[in-house]
């Protein structure tokens, strides 16, 4: 079970290396360092770690604050880590999702998380109650003055918000627009990312660009995603769209292309509905030799 190590201390005058050796002694393969503060939840080379996990491996940790510093936190990563089939563990804390033990003492600390939830909500409802009952007005002062200064800290905070939402669905789209912009235009880009997805799940284009001004503006994508696709050759277009469905997966059978390109809705080379493998067999060719599926298995390394 290959083993992913990740360790983080909040400053640049801090060194990771005393939780590194501790790591490597524990058999992690690949250790991932950050210097960043652990109370804020979109880090980029953590993000990096989360989308480099594959099934089967397991992220490790010396200690849970390393990686999270919020129950909430915690339980998010963990549950991205789920999804995916890989697994987590903290060397100083009991925690192994491999194990039963840690398995059970996660689902005690997520119980414990929505009790905690639950105390506050009811405290915040009497709370209200009480101070409407004696003539007070809640909100905060700063907003109703529009101080610039509260009105900044409340934007930012909306920010982080929106950054930790697109940080739970990335694996379904930067992979792919890292790899293929601005190769390929917004629309092609769009049917690919949206093709294995449910439709309560599906992108608009106006989101996605959205969300990928986000990335780069904080770093999570670099500038040239957002540059004009250079205009391709009504012909080259269903290549590069096979190639980029090959190079997300290089093991994914022909048939497989067959079924994603269907539930793209994309139409033959001669504008049927339905795909042969046959078919999808000589788009590959064709953009071999165009050089495309060498591109994106560069731009997927």
């Amino acid at each position: 079970m290959p083993l992913i190590g990740y360790a983080r201390v909040s400053t640049e005058d801090q060194t990771p290396l005393p939780q590194s050796e501790a790591l490597q002694s524990a058999g992690c393969a690949e250790i991932f360092e950050e210097h960043a503060s652990g109370g804020n939840r979109a880090r980029p080379v953590l993000a990096r770690v989360l989308e480099r996990v594959q099934s089967g491996d397991t992220l490790v940790v010396v200690r849970i604050d390393r990686l999270a510093r919020s129950l909430s936190h915690l339980l998010e990563v963990i549950e991205r880590l789920e999804a995916k089939g890989a697994f987590f563990r903290s060397l100083q804390d009991p925690i192994d999702t491999a194990s039963p033990q840690g398995k059970f003492t996660l689902q005690v600390l997520g119980a414990a998380a929505e009790f905690e939830r639950a105390l506050i909500r009811e405290r915040t409802k009497a709370g209200l109650a009480s101070a409407r009952s004696k003539g007070r007005v809640g909100g905060n002062p700063g907003l109703r003055a529009k101080d610039p200064a509260a009105l900044r800290k409340v934007r930012l905070a909306r920010q982080d918000g929106y950054m930790e939402r697109l940080n739970e669905t990335a694996q379904d789209w930067v992979p792919h627009v890292r790899r293929l912009r601005p190769d390929m235009a917004w629309e092609d880009l769009l049917r690919i990312i949206n093709g294995p997805l449910p439709h309560d799940r599906h992108w608009t284009q106006s989101r996605l660009l959205r969300a990928v001004r986000a990335c780069v503006r904080d770093g999570f994508l670099p500038d040239e995603v957002l540059g004009r696709a250079g205009r391709r050759e009504t012909d080259d277009r269903l290549p590069a769209i096979v190639a980029a469905i090959k190079g997300a997966n290089p093991e994914i059978t022909l048939q497989a292309i067959c079924d994603r390109l269907e539930s793209m809705r994309e139409r033959t080379p001669r504008g049927r509905a339905n795909w042969q493998p046959s078919s999808v067999k000589m788009l590959l060719e064709r953009a071999e030799r165009l050089g495309l599926l060498k591109s994106a298995h560069q731009q997927q390394s």
